[in-house]
């Protein structure tokens, strides 16, 4: 229990490095023009908010510094 710990903080540390770094983006889909049951649509890369990295660095901290100090 206590490796799975330590590992899953140290993901969540790199992940959230990694979104704070601006490299994880998502896609989105918006309707530009809809006339009855055609649409135009478009799809562009939208880069993940900061917090989400900040977050992922604080909650895999906790649990990586967690893991080191519980006793088996």
């Amino acid at each position: 229990m206590r490796a799975i710990l330590i590992l899953v903080g140290l993901i969540l540390v790199a992940a959230g490095i990694w979104a704070l770094s601006g490299h994880a983006n998502y896609q989105a889909t918006d309707t530009l023009v809809q006339l009855g049951s055609a649409k135009i649509t478009a799809t562009h890369d939208k880069p993940v908010p900061s917090w989400i990295g900040i977050a992922g660095i604080a909650v895999g901290a906790l649990l990586a510094i967690g893991g080191f100090f519980k006793k088996s």
